[in-house]
C-alpha cells in the first residue's frame, strides 16, 4: 500500500513540549530510530550533526529527503548502533518503543518521542518541537514561515467540491483523521472516505467504487500493475476517472513536503486542468 497502515491509524496525535536546547551546546550525534523522525531531521539539522538516519531515509518512494540522505550515514536502529555511535540524542517514535531503546535499559540516552502528525498545526509545532532539540530553533521557525507563506497562495476553493478518493492497493480507503484528507479539505475536495463516514483506514470494493462515483483518483507516481492488489487499480471500471499523481514520499510522513502535496493537489485540479 502506498502509505505505510500504521501511519494511518496512529495519525494524529500532537507533538510533545521540547526544552530548547542552547546553540553552545547543540548535539553533534544524532540518530534517528524511524522513517518520519529522520524527515524532520533533514529538514532541520547539519549534516555534520546527524550520526545516523534509518536505511528507508534513502528510499525515494518513501522518503522526501531520500537526495540528501544518500550523502549521510544510515544504520540499522539497532541496540549493537546505540552502542556503537553513543548518540547525544535520539530521535523515536512516541507510540512504539523503539526495540533498540528497549534492549539498552541500562544505558541512558536523551530522546524526544515524536507522535506521528495528521494535521498541518501539529506539523509545525513538531518542526519546532526538533528544532528545539538540535539546537536550530530559529531555522525551525523560517522553515514554517516559507510554508505559510506557500499554503497562503494556494486557492482554498480550488476543488470547487469535487469528491476524490485516495484508493490503493486492495481496495484501501484513506478515511477522516489523516494527512491526506486534511490535503484535500484544504483544496476545497471532499473525501470520498469522509462522505462515506469511513475510518482512517478502511477497504471499499470495486464495486462501490463505480457506484460512488468519485471525481477523482489519488495514486503514486509510481503507481503499477505489479501484482494482483495493484491490478484493481487499472480495472477498465474505473480507468476512466481522472487521477492526481501524488507522491507517497510527501504524504506518509507529516512535514514540510505537506507543502508540495497540497500545490500539487491544487494544481491538478485548477481550472485550466
Amino acid at each position: 500500500m502506498r502509505r505505510l497502515l500504521p501511519l494511518l491509524l496512529l495519525a494524529g496525535c500532537g507533538p510533545a513540549v521540547t526544552r530548547p536546547v542552547p546553540e553552545t551546546v547543540r548535539p553533534q550525534r544524532i540518530v534517528s530510530l524511524n522513517l518520519c523522525a529522520d524527515q524532520q531531521l533533514l529538514a532541520l539539522a547539519d549534516d555534520d550533526q546527524i550520526a545516523g538516519l534509518t536505511r528507508l531515509s534513502r528510499d525515494p518512494s518513501l522518503s522526501a529527503g531520500a537526495a540528501r540522505a544518500s550523502r549521510l550515514p544510515v544504520i540499522d536502529a539497532s541496540a549493537e548502533d546505540l552502542l556503537h555511535l553513543a548518540p547525544d540524542l535520539v530521535l523515536t517514535d512516541a507510540g512504539f518503543p523503539a526495540p533498540a531503546l528497549a534492549a539498552l535499559p541500562d544505558r541512558q540516552f536523551r530522546t524526544v518521542p515524536l507522535n506521528w502528525v495528521a494535521r498541518y498545526d501539529d506539523i509545525v509545532a513538531q518542526l519546532r518541537q526538533v528544532g528545539d532539540a538540535v539546537g536550530h530553533r530559529p531555522r525551525a521557525d523560517a522553515l514554517v514561515a516559507r510554508m505559510d507563506r506557500a499554503l497562503a497562495r494556494i486557492d482554498g476553493a480550488a476543488g470547487g467540491g469535487r469528491v476524490a478518493a485516495d484508493y490503493q492497493r486492495r481496495g484501501y480507503l484513506t478515511g477522516s483523521g489523516t494527512l491526506v484528507d486534511e490535503l484535500m479539505g484544504r483544496v476545497g475536495l471532499v473525501n470520498l472516505a469522509t462522505r462515506l463516514g469511513k475510518p482512517a483506514l478502511s477497504q471499499l470494493s470495486l464495486e462501490e467504487m463505480v457506484a460512488a462515483r468519485p471525481d477523482r483518483l489519488l495514486r503514486s507516481e509510481d503507481a503499477a500493475v505489479v501484482d494482483r492488489g495493484t491490478e484493481l487499480l487499472a480495472h477498465p471500471a474505473i480507468r476512466r476517472i481522472g487521477r492526481i499523481d501524488l507522491p507517497q514520499a510527501w504524504t506518509v510522513c507529516g512535514g514540510p513536503a505537506y507543502v508540495l502535496a497540497a500545490e500539487r493537489l491544487a494544481d491538478a485540479i485548477a481550472p485550466a486542468h
